[in-house]
């Protein structure tokens, strides 16, 4: 009996742990997506995009605005701010870039790691300046893209809560003489959604969506 107790116990410990285990070999922050060209890159590099899908996908859709540039894609899909902050010394500091352009945010809005304040998002962005500042990177920080609804999450009527937190960064970015670009005001349709010719699922960029992007943020990058 007394061996059997020991036995039982043991065995509720492993299965305790389990999870644990489970939840640590998670890559939450999925520090691998970029880990090997990570090690191919010739430093100091010269701006990294820090983001989402929509920053993935720019890549996708239109490679050669990086390439021709010298520019460093580290977009990851559905990823939220907090993620980003995780891997942004893996992706962007030991890069050690001249500049970082930050577009990150929708995610949050769209609950893809359940909800959060726009007051905490805007919070993470502000980490992840605070962190390149430090590391004399300057950073280039950037509306959020128009949105009606998400097609994964409707419902959540993010038009608004894109607008707002857009203001606070602006703010923020005004405050600190941080650069601030602004996709939204020039992409927005009268819904404040992306406009067909610009994204075929309201959220992510067609190509000629990216390339008004790239006018934009073209003129702000050509120091670098």
């Amino acid at each position: 009996m007394k061996d059997l107790k020991k036995w039982l116990l043991i065995s509720v410990c492993m299965l305790a742990t389990v999870p644990l285990f489970g939840q640590q070999a998670v890559d939450w922050a999925n520090f691998e997506r970029y880990a090997e060209q990570n090690k191919t890159v010739k430093k100091p590099a010269k701006v990294v995009f820090m983001g989402n899908s929509i920053t993935e996908c720019w890549w996708n859709a239109d490679s050669l605005f990086f390439k021709d540039n010298g520019y460093i894609a580290r977009g990851i899909s559905g990823q939220v701010t907090s993620q980003m902050l995780v891997r942004f010394r893996r992706d962007v500091l030991e890069l050690e870039p001249k500049a970082v352009v930050i577009l990150a945010g929708a995610n949050d809005i769209a609950e893809n790691n359940g909800y959060i304040s726009l007051e905490n998002i805007k919070g993470n962005i502000i980490s992840m300046i605070e962190l390149a500042k430090l590391h004399k990177i300057d950073v280039i920080l950037c509306s959020l893209l128009p949105a009606y609804d998400f097609s994964w999450h409707k419902g959540l009527e993010p038009a608004g809560k894109i607008i707002e937190l857009n203001k606070m960064l602006k703010e923020y970015a005004d405050r600190n003489n941080i650069t601030y670009v602004d996709y939204h005001s020039e992409m927005a349709d009268e819904r404040n959604g992306l406009p067909l010719n610009y994204s075929e699922d309201g959220v992510h960029p067609t190509l000629e969506g990216y390339k008004v992007m790239e006018k934009i943020i073209d003129p702000v990058l050509k120091r670098y």
